[in-house]
């Protein structure tokens, strides 16, 4: 093996000790400076665990995988993924439950002109704008917007928020590069920080004009939602809040406590579940049908 470029023999004097080099000589290992670039080594890692820690962690829970039969499932510790895992009910090491599938119904006959309650408390929510803050700037990320609809055969016309519709079959996952964008395995499309270059084809790809670009630098950043200049986000359907217990996301909580229930989150493979019920009972429709992505978020009155 070598270090800084000498032919050196390593010896390991025990499961967990540092590997020191061995004394030609025969005599205690040598060399103190190694000792003092591998102790700014170890350091320099731990240092970039930290840093890593905040954004990992939803791709940890995403990637999380079923113990093998027979294997006992590794003890938690409070905050870690395992622990979130057990406080939304699912079994520690079972990971993101397959059977799921998180979606919303937007009921836009419900949905009152000029209200902007789901925006503002999405923006809040994840760090995006403080309410009552400085006028957004053309550049400012953008999860949730509202907008008007009008048919021209009647004149009606709909007011609606359009965020990530969380496709099953998501076009900005097929188009990512790297990898950055994925779909978890109960639906929520997600973008991983640590790999996004900020290509942005993504945003081309996306029919919805769904993500955003961090044009600049970040400061007071929500740890349960990392964000970063040069990359590209969108509505994660609260994942923070879901893989928490949470059942409800910021958007619909801000609209029922308005008073006008026009949001409602929850599994649409439960048939119990209030969103399944709805979309048994009424006619909801998906933005852009026809491009057969089968998206998560259902419209109705539309």
């Amino acid at each position: 093996m070598s270090c800084d470029g000498k032919n050196d023999t390593f010896t390991a004097t025990g499961v967990g000790d540092q590997a020191t080099p061995a004394n030609p000589m025969g005599g205690p290992p040598a060399d103190p400076a190694w000792r003092r670039r591998g102790f700014l080594g170890v350091a320099a890692a731990g240092l970039g665990g930290l840093m890593l820690a905040p954004g990992i962690r939803l791709i940890e829970i995403a990637q999380a995988a079923a113990p093998q039969a027979g294997t006992p499932p590794a003890a938690s510790t409070a905050g870690s993924p395992a622990s979130s895992l057990q406080a939304a009910g699912v079994a520690p090491g079972a990971g993101v439950n397959p059977k799921v599938r998180w979606g919303m119904l937007v009921d836009t006959t419900r949905c009152e002109p000029g209200c902007n309650d789901c925006v503002d408390a999405c923006n809040t929510e994840n760090g995006l704008r403080d309410v009552g803050g400085p006028p957004p700037k053309s550049t400012d990320a953008q999860w949730i917007r509202k907008i008007e609809i009008k048919q021209i055969s009647t004149g009606r016309s709909s007011s609606l928020p359009v965020m990530c519709q969380h496709c099953a079959e998501p076009p900005c996952v097929d188009v990512c590069p790297t990898g950055a964008s994925f779909k978890r395995a109960d639906g929520i499309v997600l973008v991983d920080r640590h790999t996004c270059i900020g290509c942005r084809y993504c945003v081309m790809a996306c029919p919805y004009k769904a993500r955003s670009f961090v044009h600049e630098p970040l400061s007071n950043q929500k740890p349960d939602v990392p964000r970063g200049k040069g990359c590209v986000e969108g509505c994660t359907l609260c994942v923070h809040r879901i893989d928490q217990g949470n059942s409800v996301t910021a958007c619909a909580e801000a609209c029922a406590k308005a008073g006008h229930h026009a949001i409602v989150f929850g599994d649409l493979n439960d048939p119990g579940s209030e969103i399944a019920r709805r979309v048994r009972e009424i006619q909801t429709t998906q933005l852009r049908a026809d491009l057969r992505l089968d998206p998560g978020v259902r419209y109705h009155g539309i």
